[in-house]
């Protein structure tokens, strides 16, 4: 077997890519980043608690099924067999990431390790679906970033919202006169909020993947049910991450600025990053297609198309990441600094 057939490389990148650029995303939208490598562990150990979802689905098994009633069965598995112990494992990680906070923390650290670990969960299970389903790749690879990785990024986030509005109680806008009751209330939801979503978003999938029979229109209503829950969730996502940021955002027109300018040079990255990576699976796929075929001699000349999105991605990253690093470390030298972060200048 060829070595390009034996080793997934493209299907790899396919599957961890868009749940690293989805990262790299709401990193930018913090305004001062937590530490890399708190962020990285956050990724892995969402990646790794897939592997404790056999513990956490052991209370849950004997609510799964309800004889004779398949709505009601399917209902149950979405809550209790699916959703409850991927977001248990989930949320176990970003307490235990963020448990030991930093002096003056900012509030988005805790959205951006809630993000690290839904999407780290989200790339190893995307993983194990494109390489179980390796014959259709290409169309399971695209639906899955545009929905799902996201999907579980945003769950992510809303647990990791929810801690940190619970723990920074009325500074991040909960009722002054009820502050215990925000408290508690915003506990409840960093669990309970992300499993309602992810049950409410699964229960129609799973429907249709039992009930064959359905009609058109069922099935049609199903589907739009499970779409509209999804991307719902990711605006939601989004609001609350501009609740939280908002509470922190820089002052000072200057500091608003050079913000501007740091979010920008991120952009760039991303689309470097990710002309990188289209290059790399458009070059090894048509390398592929060579080997495999080698009378269809078309596919040798789209290989150059490939060297170039390689080389303009590579060039993005490098112009732009030493731009940012001697940005960065201009910004820190000088007297005004981020206006909004304590005791720095």
């Amino acid at each position: 077997m060829l070595l390009l057939e034996s080793l997934p490389t493209v299907i790899g990148a396919a599957a961890i890519a868009p749940a690293l650029l989805v990262l790299w995303l709401v990193i930018a939208a913090d305004e001062r980043p937590g530490p890399p490598a708190r962020v990285w562990v956050a990724f892995l150990l969402g990646a790794a608690s897939i592997s404790l979802l056999g513990i956490a689905r052991a209370p849950f098994n004997a609510l799964l099924a309800i004889p004779g009633n398949p709505w009601m069965t399917q209902a149950l598995r979405s809550l209790f067999g699916v959703a409850a112990p991927e977001e248990i494992v989930k949320v176990l990680v970003i307490v235990a990431v963020s448990a030991r906070r930093r002096t003056f923390a900012d509030p988005m650290d805790t959205v951006v390790y809630g993000a690290a670990a839904g999407l780290g969960f989200a790339a190893y299970e995307n993983l194990a679906y494109l390489v179980q389903h390796a014959d259709m790749w290409r169309s399971l690879a695209a639906l899955r970033s545009v929905l799902t990785v996201p999907f579980h990024g945003a769950l992510g986030i809303i647990a990791g919202a929810y801690l940190a509005i619970a723990r920074a109680g009325t500074a991040l806008g909960a009722h002054r006169h009820h502050r215990d009751w925000a408290r508690i209330s915003s506990l409840i939801l960093v669990l309970f909020a992300p499993i309602a979503l992810h049950a409410g978003f699964d229960f129609p999938l799973l429907t249709l993947q039992k009930n064959s029979d359905l009609s058109d229109t069922t099935r049609l209503i199903l589907g739009s049910a499970s779409v509209l829950i999804g991307f719902s969730s990711i605006g939601f996502a989004v609001r609350l991450v501009r609740r939280v940021g908002r509470h922190h955002a820089p002052r000072t027109e200057l500091a608003r600025e050079r913000l501007s300018q740091l979010r920008r040079m991120w952009a760039l990255l991303v689309a470097g990053g990710g002309a990188g990576f289209a290059g790399v699976a458009f070059l090894l796929t048509s390398l592929h297609h060579w080997f495999i075929n080698p009378e269809r001699n078309a596919s040798l000349v789209l290989v150059p198309i490939g060297l170039t999105s390689i080389l303009i991605g590579f060039a993005l990253l490098v112009a732009t990441t030493a731009v940012y690093v001697f940005g960065r470390n201009r910004m820190r030298t000088t007297s005004e600094g981020f206006s909004s972060a304590p005791g720095q200048g």
